[in-house]
């Protein structure tokens, strides 16, 4: 099957952009796809064989659910692979593209229950959600 891919230029220098992604007081500030959602808590372990847990949850409390992920491999502002409790990949790439501006793409497998754009479009929304926020750091 094949990955879904998505990307955001962020203009920050990587190393802000590696902090703002990985460190927890960050997470809980961006890691959501719509304003209606918040993500309250976040402990992130980046160390192969470590896990990142993140609660996500609309803001009403009506639905919520808790994304672990296993580092499989953590190469500091460059790469991060982890796998999800079901098995599925993700790999993030930290691209310099100047000083200031950073590459971050996102490759996924895909999950069965949702159409592929739906699953693209939250993904999106949610590296939107960070690249607004690490700029306004």
């Amino acid at each position: 099957m094949n990955k879904i891919k998505v990307t955001a230029e962020i203009n920050k220098p990587i190393n802000e952009v590696w902090n703002a992604f990985n460190n927890p007081e960050h997470i809980v500030n961006w890691n959501f796809a719509h304003e209606s959602w918040e993500c309250p808590s976040a402990k992130n372990d980046l160390t192969v064989g470590g896990k990142l847990e993140v609660r996500m949850q609309a803001k009403d409390g009506s639905f919520g659910f808790d994304f672990v992920g296993i580092y499989d491999d953590v190469k500091e502002n460059q790469s991060i692979q982890y796998h999800m409790e079901d098995g599925r990949e993700v790999e993030i790439i930290f691209e310099k593209l100047s000083d200031d501006k950073t590459k971050v793409t996102e490759s996924f497998d895909p999950e069965n229950q949702n159409p592929l754009e739906f699953q693209k479009d939250g993904w999106q929304a949610i590296l939107d959600n960070f690249k607004s926020y690490s700029e306004s750091i």
